[in-house]
């Protein structure tokens, strides 16, 4: 059984509802019900404030801490409008699951597709989607944050009320429908979740509790979060359960948590998830430029996080497939081939002394990294948002896929990937008229230190984020995929998910790394003894020119006919990724 939430309102009996807000720096607190007198609350211990009201489901309330100044719940379920306006208490037992048997997926079945909800059509356009996604060979969708944040389009990481569904992509009731619908496919979903930082406008916390920061301790988003106070602790663990319990999602990813501390916290966090939970698959993803790998379990057996997002695999097949070599993508050019095996090998490329990050990963299994070509950061992060089908020759991106789907790390596929789409993915954003021209013009000076934006001209062609057509241009267009060449491309997604699904996903437990080895300057051997002792072999060669390379035996997929026999022979042939699988004896 959980322990009750601290955070946020709840039924104490039938037509009452207790709310609580912690406001240590208010000498009273006010709770104001629309359309009926102010209410004051009770100061209690540790800063907290409670009232009970006569009231239920659908009620607006926000909180008065100043004559001047009243606030929405910082633990809201639900907004009436936006992130400034009244909070709405909501019906959190109410919602009728029609697969509340759905007990998840264990993790090494996953092959992720993240998506952003608003470029998607909101909750029901995701739910929309699902039968296709399904039947592309995905088995996990995942969520570009849904938290409240301001205004009407963001990607997610400026949310400032994380309870609460942002109410532009649908009700709390819309979101449960999506998550229903989807274990109604066998499809696990995943949020992506923020715990380092809230947005620029909006976050009232500031206002009540300046102990919920720790101005001696900066991060890129400012004052850091100060974890080591109990109510903050416990409004973030509160935030993972809530979603997980009420909302029946499979998991969680955590946003950049390099700038979480103190890492006791972090490293509690799941085995406390799991308990909430009992008899579910929960699979808890961690983004962290630290490569810390002791917060990742060695087995299904173990505490710890099960995976975490692989930038380091992103950046070498990036700077492979490019050549740039410019920002984050310089530590990973040179030797760029000789970094992707590494990656493949043994997971993290950097991996402590002399590089300045890391921790040595050899010994966590393939399936505690996630994999990818691209995903919201590594195009919306580029100044026009291009994909890698702008960037890479079509030959080299289809002998990355093959390397992407059919290799032991879990590969994870950004919207539109699948069909090769044309439409790029920009930052966008919704801000204030205060806001909106610090954070363009804060964008264009982000790129001055790249040669090509050396010129303020060419800088000035950088898109608005706070324009709308920024985010109607990151729509993508799944019709694109009834033509060529993305039907091609779309048909090679799903021949190697189903190679995935038949030949690689049930023997994944158990999966070890025999090796990896750079055969040219675009080129990768890398093998795997997989759980039931069969030998999977990959070959891939990115560039043009044929590599010497030598593998045989029993042809799994290859990317052109003939590459199986010219690689028993000795060598590669451009564009191309062969993978052989030998059964066990």
């Amino acid at each position: 059984m959980s322990a009750p939430m601290l955070w946020g309102p709840r039924p104490t009996a039938p037509g009452i509802t207790r709310f609580p807000l912690w406001a240590p720096d208010c000498d009273a607190v006010a709770l104001e019900i629309e359309g009926q007198p102010a209410l004051a609350m009770t100061r209690a211990p540790d800063g907290w404030f409670v009232a009970e009201a006569p009231i239920g489901p659908g009620a607006r309330y926000r909180f008065r801490i100043a004559p001047d100044l009243a606030i929405p719940d910082p633990a809201s379920r639900r907004q009436a409008v936006d992130v400034h306006g009244f909070s709405v208490v909501t019906a959190p037992t109410e919602f009728a699951w029609q697969h509340r048997d759905w007990r998840g997926r264990p993790w090494h079945e996953a092959v992720f597709y993240e998506v952003h909800v608003g470029a998607m059509g909101g909750f029901a356009g995701v739910e929309q989607a699902l039968p296709r996604l399904r039947d592309l060979g995905v088995t996990a969708i995942e969520l570009m944050p849904v938290a409240a944040f301001p205004g009407q389009r963001n990607w997610g990481y400026d949310g400032v009320l994380p309870f609460a569904p942002h109410p532009g992509y649908g009700t709390p009731e819309a979101l449960k429908r999506l998550v229903d619908a989807a274990h109604g496919l066998g499809l696990m979903i995943i949020l992506d979740v923020v715990y380092n930082h809230f947005g620029p406008d909006g976050a009232y916390l500031h206002t009540c509790a300046k102990r919920f920061f720790d101005p001696a301790r900066q991060t890129g988003w400012g004052e850091a979060i100060a974890f080591s106070e109990p109510a903050v602790a416990a409004y973030f663990e509160e935030n993972a359960r809530y979603w997980l319990d009420e909302f029946r999602f499979d998991g969680l990813r955590f946003d950049a948590v390099h700038a979480i501390e103190p890492e006791a916290w972090l490293r509690s966090l799941p085995a406390k998830l799991r308990a909430t939970c009992p008899g579910r698959h929960i699979h808890l993803i961690l983004e962290n430029e630290h490569n810390a790998a002791r917060l990742l379990r060695p087995d299904a057996a173990s505490d710890g996080f099960d995976a975490q997002w692989n930038d380091d695999g992103h950046n070498a097949l990036h700077a492979m497939l490019t050549d740039e070599n410019e920002s984050y993508y310089a530590p990973f050019a040179e030797h760029a081939s000789t970094k992707v095996a590494r990656a493949l090998a043994e997971g993290f490329v950097f991996q402590g002394p002399p590089a300045a990050r890391g921790e040595p990963s050899a010994h966590l299994p393939p399936t505690a990294f996630v994999l990818f070509l691209q995903n919201h950061d590594q195009i919306g992060n580029r100044a026009f948002g291009e994909r890698l089908t702008q960037l890479a020759p079509p030959g080299a991106l289809a002998a990355a896929t093959a390397l992407l789907l059919l290799a032991p790390q879990i590969p994870l596929l950004f919207m539109g990937e699948e069909w090769g789409a044309t439409s790029p993915f920009l930052f966008f954003t919704d801000h204030n008229a205060e806001l909106a021209p610090l954070v363009r013009e804060g964008r264009r000076r982000e790129f001055a230190r790249f040669a090509a934006f050396s010129d303020p001209k060419i800088r000035d062609r950088i898109p608005d984020p706070n324009a709308e057509a920024s985010f109607t241009a990151s729509i993508p267009n799944p019709a694109e995929a009834d033509g060529p060449p993305h039907r091609e491309i779309l048909a090679l997604h799903r021949h190697l998910l189903a190679i995935r699904h038949r030949e690689i996903m049930p023997r994944l437990q158990g999966t070890r790394a025999l090796g990896a080895e750079a055969t040219g300057p675009a080129s990768v051997l890398a093998r795997w003894s997989l759980g039931d002792g069969a030998l999977l072999t990959i070959a891939m060669n990115c560039g043009a020119q044929v590599v010497p390379c030598r593998a045989a035996g029993t042809l799994l997929f290859e990317t052109s006919p003939g590459a199986t026999a010219a690689l028993a022979g000795g060598h590669l042939p451009g564009f191309c990724t062969v993978a052989l699988l030998e059964q066990a004896p």
